[in-house]
């Protein structure tokens, strides 16, 4: 079939699209995550001195960094429609977030949708696969305090001990407020067979847009921030909290991302957005701390029931393209979440400012030494 002028002239435009976006987020990268290292080296002493009012700053700089690659994908057209409970009412709260893992896209997604509430963002902290560490915003999340995680078996009791040490050390003095993972271990694509196989073999429900979650992350989570009195968490590991003078973890907030048709963002489209504009819709539902429950066994029951929830939630988008509504709900409420542009601009302008700056400084620096 030949290739008409009109369809060549499409694709060369999307071509150069996507060759200039590409080309805005090497630069982008270039300027922002040098100049948010600078400006933590230079913050030094304040941290020694104020060591709440740095990590308050780490955590304004991190939030920008995040904006950035919200904008990527805003500028492309992707948006995002939120659906369930309102998270907003509880962005002050100690919590942590279940997400359902299809893509590398669903990262960003979160870097989006979450940029609207409130302080969430520069005080959350993200648990990632340890490959997470070697790319560009590995630094970045090295120095925020994000936990990164080696998968398999032969790794997993010792990354266990290792998450709570790491949550000890960093979670409130750092005054961190949420905490993200993904209990499934790994994407959808690669998972959802070898989940199958486990759930036939153990009479589980046979899942198919999600995969059944993995225990051990969460329950260290919950054995170490967990105050006491909530859910029946052995007395020991309180000691942090009360030293913090924290109320310990008070939410889970069970969070599930949809795409149209079931077909994910990866980090590469949302870079170079040769695909269309696209609404991703994400559904909150939170739950109370003092209802999960604290054994191994009963929280691995209610783990699988909040994925089998997930599925049907999914199940149900994909044939209708909308959420089904929340218990005591006649019509499913959903929320376009907006980002401003005049914000977002902003921000990639104090950042590339930021890159001059450092340049200048570094350049002044080195005709002196030489």
């Amino acid at each position: 079939m030949a290739v008409t002028f009109q369809q060549a002239q499409r694709v060369g435009c999307t071509l150069l699209k996507a060759l200039l976006r590409f080309a805005f987020m090497v630069a982008n990268n270039l300027v922002a995550i040098p100049s948010y290292v600078l400006y933590l080296i230079v913050l030094q002493p304040l941290r020694v001195l104020d060591s709440k009012l740095f990590w308050y700053i780490e955590g304004v700089l991190f939030k920008w960094l995040l904006a950035m690659v919200a904008s990527w994908g805003w500028w492309a057209g992707y948006t995002v429609v939120e659906w369930g409970d309102d998270v907003k009412a509880v962005s002050e709260d100690e919590a942590m977030v279940l997400v359902n893992h299809q893509a590398t896209g669903d990262v960003c997604t979160l870097m989006m949708c979450l940029q609207d509430k409130g302080t969430v963002v520069r005080q959350m902290m993200w648990l990632m696969d340890h490959i997470f560490k070697y790319t560009n915003f590995g630094i970045v999340s090295l120095i925020h305090g994000d936990f990164f995680i080696r998968q398999g078996k032969a790794h997993r009791d010792q990354q266990l001990v290792l998450l709570q040490e790491h949550l000890e050390k960093y979670y409130r003095s750092r005054n961190r407020k949420w905490i993200v993972l993904f209990p499934e271990g790994g994407f959808l694509r690669k998972r959802r067979e070898t989940s199958q196989a486990f759930a036939k073999k153990n009479n589980l429900p046979f899942l198919k847009h999600v995969t059944l979650p993995r225990l051990g992350a969460t329950q260290v989570i919950l054995k170490t921030l967990v105050a006491p009195q909530e859910n029946g968490t052995p007395a020991g590991r309180d000691a942090v909290i009360k030293e913090s003078k924290s109320k310990g973890l008070q939410w889970v907030i069970d969070t599930t991302i949809a795409y149209p048709k079931g077909e994910p963002i990866d980090i590469q489209t949302w870079i170079l957005g040769y695909r269309q504009p696209t609404v991703t819709h994400v559904h909150y539902r939170i739950f109370p701390i003092k209802d999960v429950p604290a054994e191994p066994e009963a929280l691995t029951h209610w783990l699988y029931q909040r994925f089998i929830e997930k599925e049907d939630l999914l199940t149900h988008f994909y044939e209708t393209g909308a959420f089904p509504p929340l218990q005591g709900q006649t019509k499913a409420v959903s929320r376009a979440m907006t980002l401003s542009n005049l914000w977002l601009v902003g921000i990639q302008s104090l950042a590339f400012l930021s890159g001059g700056m450092w340049y200048c400084i570094l350049q002044y620096f080195y005709h002196c030494l030489f």
